[in-house]
């Protein structure tokens, strides 16, 4: 899947060993810590797919225009804003820079390390007149220090004297043209449009305010046009050499230059460090963030910058004892998977109360917006991991509950409507059938937050900010749905037929499937959060009598709002075929036509690609699985052979044109028994980026993908469950890994779970006793006693997989037959004769 001669295996390191200019690269070896993202661009600043430097939350605005406008249409755009880029330190030999379209390259290796955090690079060339020049370049981007970035580069000319020259540069590539911008490099694909990619603005997004230079410091700040926002950048620059030189600055409002001149004796190493400090605020005049750059500076200057590279090997030395999945055997999967729970880290870890980007901070795609991605997949690794940083991404949704209550009102609900894709808050998806509709996102972000307080035990959390989350959520389901009396055959004429609850008019995660009624995904996560709601109200209300007060005060609950919602939930209707045996994914789903994916031309996907909309929505095929999900999330309400007949039926209708798909399909394949297939979707979310699976990876990581992959590991082969706030395990270990071995933090105390072919083994490596089942059985285990457990095997195997032949002669409800087709592409109009 990967070529191996470029990217060779290490357990620890990802390495590169040709020279590229992808879009790829640049995405694989971003460098972030949640707030400040570097893509992985080469020092030299020429050649890019997009020299990209994005912070969390700096973002632009404008108005969306519809080709028709309608009422409560989202009525503002936001998309993330390139901020300066401090990356470029390029380096000229006898006045000729490096150009690696031309150069006589002898030796180059690029390598993330996942243990220190250092992205570094190592370029040996020899220049036309037989100068040999040795130039290794290093960055970090701070995990302690969260608005400092640092950049090493050593050059040493091995066999001569030669003037060397070292141009540092900070440039707005944002509103810059020509060499400012870069020069473009295009990414496979080669379909013109994608509405995964970010939003091109024409106008000057970045309003130049303070710029000045200092000695070798300089300093860059701006206002952002529309959206009000603020940003500064500072740069200090340190020169160690034995060798003669000089420098020069230049200061302009887009770019700034600190060069180098050097008179290099041959084998006497010239380093130069940049040291760079970002600082962004929605309100705060740029002139003050500048001083809080040059703080921060300041502060680190003293500290030293041996002591930043040592406590970000430190960081991350915690963060692999707590976060590493250790998978026996094979060091090809533990690579690709260490890099994915980096990228997890380099997204969440300091947003600090910002969201969490579909692509974090390492591109541009999606135009740097929240989804509910960040919830349902990325969520259960911070929750089980890094509590602190679950909390600060709950938070982000506690602080966009004003702009949903107002959304909410808008649409004619009470409560609250969290918004499908977001920056600032409020709703920017301007395709509301894809967006608006999916009001499953309040449900996803009730489920984490219940998740979360069940996992940690942080009832503070609860008690101040998450239960408003919780009742505001269930408000809107409350209004949305709506109460059903179905007569049924009685022997009396006074029977009053049964009440049910129904959603209608929604889209679920499986956007090939829109605006619908009672989507199963969404009444199931409906009435998961209606439950949950109304016994965070009832506990509240018996715990405490004050701080109840003040819950009621904020939200203005009401006396028997609480007892409503259990109503509504214990009457949710869950669709379900008699005739086929499964859970239609929504009330009409079954009387649409099947398509025939198995008989779809590759060049044909994915298919939003290549088909409009309508002509997907008329058949039963899924972008990505939504009754599987289901399946998965509330697994204690489905029984074992509902979940196999529904993947059954699903798993041949599922595209996977959503990298969000394969990890989920993994899951439920491993726990009805297709283990093959579990491993062979496992290792398509694991390289969806190492790979570029999707062709898109060059607008950054796939984030929620790369969270999938410890969900994966975790519930899929390490059978993990903790439904209704029990924990418990059921292994489905593949039959060629000797092992898997991952930490978890339960209710304050930290577990290590391994598991082998023949046993399951939990020790306690501190806190309190922690109680679990394995298989039914329960156990407790403690620090002075693990719990080893004997498997008899590794659940039930299945082979191959499903495919649609064994419905081949299955009827509708009315007695219709299934069959499969894909969709005629016509290349003309055809022509109807005239009758005569």
């Amino acid at each position: 899947m990967i070529d191996r001669d470029r990217f060779p295996v290490d357990p620890w390191r990802l390495i590169e060993t040709r020279y590229s200019e992808s879009g790829v690269g640049e995405t694989l070896f971003s460098v972030g810590n949640g707030y400040l993202g570097l893509r992985g661009n080469h020092i030299e600043g020429r050649g890019a797919h997009e020299h990209g430097t994005f912070i969390n939350g700096l973002h632009e605005t404008w108005p969306i225009r519809h080709a028709e406008q309608a009422y409560g249409f989202a009525e503002v755009g936001q998309t993330i804003v390139n901020a300066p880029d401090a990356k470029v330190m390029r380096v000229y030999v006898d006045d000729e820079p490096i150009s690696f379209d031309e150069a006589d390259v002898r030796e180059y290796r690029r390598t993330l390390d996942m243990r220190t955090g250092i992205l570094e690079r190592l370029v040996v060339w020899e220049t036309p007149s037989g100068k040999r020049v040795r130039m290794r370049d290093e960055r970090i981007v701070s995990f302690e220090e969260r608005h400092l970035a640092i950049l090493r580069l050593e050059v040493v000319v091995e066999n001569s004297d030669a003037p060397v020259t070292v141009s540092c540069q900070m440039i707005n590539r944002q509103d810059g043209a020509g060499v400012y911008e870069g020069t473009p490099v295009e990414a496979k694909g080669g379909a013109g449009f994608d509405p995964r990619k970010s939003e091109r603005i024409a106008e000057r997004v970045l309003i130049p305010a303070e710029h000045w230079q200092d000695g070798l410091r300089s300093a860059l700040s701006y206002g952002v046009a529309a959206s009000g926002m603020t940003v500064a950048v500072v740069a200090d620059h340190l020169i160690e050499t034995e060798n003669d030189y000089t420098s020069r600055t230049l200061i302009e409002e887009d770019i700034s230059k600190n060069v180098f001149r050097v008179q290099a004796k041959a084998g006497v190493p010239i380093t130069v460090t940049k040291l760079v400090s970002y600082h962004t605020s929605r309100g705060v005049p740029p002139r003050e963030l500048v001083d809080r750059c040059r703080r921060s500076l300041d502060r680190v200057r003293f500290e030293g910058i041996e002591t930043q590279f040592r406590r970000q090997a430190e960081w991350l030395a915690a963060f692999w004892k707590r976060s590493d999945v250790q998978i026996g055997g094979h060091d090809d999967i533990q690579q690709a998977t260490r890099w994915c729970l980096l990228q997890l880290a380099q997204a969440s870890a300091r947003a600090d109360g910002t969201g969490v980007a579909a692509k974090g901070v390492s591109g541009s795609g999606y135009s740097g917006h929240y989804f509910w991605d960040t919830e349902i997949y990325v969520l259960p690794f911070l929750t089980y991991t890094s509590p602190q940083w679950a909390r600060n991404a709950l938070r982000a949704r506690a602080l966009m509950l004003p702009a949903a209550r107002r959304r909410a009102a808008q649409l004619n609900e009470a409560g609250a409507l969290f918004p499908w894709r977001t920056i600032n808050g409020e709703e920017a998806s301007a395709y509301y059938a894809a967006g608006t509709a999916q009001y499953h996102i309040n449900a996803d972000v009730s489920f984490a937050l219940g998740k979360y307080v069940r996992a940690t035990g942080d009832d503070d959390f609860l008690r101040r900010e998450g239960i408003d989350i919780a009742i505001e959520t269930a408000r809107l389901w409350a209004t949305l749905g709506f109460w059903r009396t179905s007569r049924i055959v009685a022997d009396t004429a006074d029977d009053d037929g049964i009440e049910t609850f129904h959603i209608h008019g929604v889209t679920g995660p499986d956007e090939y499937t829109t605006v619908v009624n009672d989507n199963l995904y969404t009444n199931v996560m409906a009435r998961y959060n209606l439950r949950y709601a109304a016994r965070v109200v009832r506990e509240a209300r018996e715990a405490n009598g004050e701080e109840f007060a003040r819950v009621v005060e904020r939200t203005g609950l009401g006396e028997d709002e609480a007892e409503g919602w259990d109503r509504a939930a214990d009457a949710m209707f869950i669709p379900f075929s008699e005739s086929l045996g499964i859970h239609p994914q929504d009330s009409l789903f079954l009387e649409r036509e099947v398509w025939d994916l198995a008989h779809t031309p590759a060049d044909q996907r994915p298919l939003l690609l290549h088909f409009h909309p309508l002509v997907i929505y008329r058949f039963q095929v899924l972008k990505q699985a939504d009754v599987v999900l289901a399946l998965f999330l509330q697994g204690n309400h489905f029984t074992a052979e509902e979940k196999k007949a529904d993947f059954d039926y699903y798993d041949p209708l599922t595209t996977g044109d959503s990298t969000l798909s394969a990890v989920v399909q993994s899951i439920l394949a491993a726990e009805v028994g297709y283990q093959d297939l579990a491993l062979q979707y496992f290792r398509q979310s694991l390289f969806v980026d190492l790979h570029d699976l999707h062709h898109n990876a060059a607008d950054g990581v796939h984030v929620a993908s790369a969270g999938g992959v410890w969900t994966a590991l975790v519930c899929g082969f390490g059978g993990m469950r903790d439904y209704a706030g029990e924990l418990s395990f059921d292994p489905r270990l593949p039959a060629d890994w000797p092992s898997l071995a991952y930490p978890l933090q339960w209710q304050g105390s930290e577990l290590q779970v391994t598991i082998t072919k023949n046993e399951l083994r939990v020790h306690v490596r501190s806190g309190d006793p922690v109680a679990f089942t394995v298989r039914d059985e329960a156990f407790i285990a403690t620090t002075d006693a693990d719990v080893v457990v004997a498997l008899a095997d590794q659940g039930p195997i299945i082979p191959g997989r499903p495919t649609l032949r064994q419905f081949a002669d299955a009827l509708r409800e009315d007695g219709t037959r299934l069959s499969a087709s894909v969709p005629v592409i016509t290349t003309a109009i055809p022509v109807i004769e005239p009758i005569d």
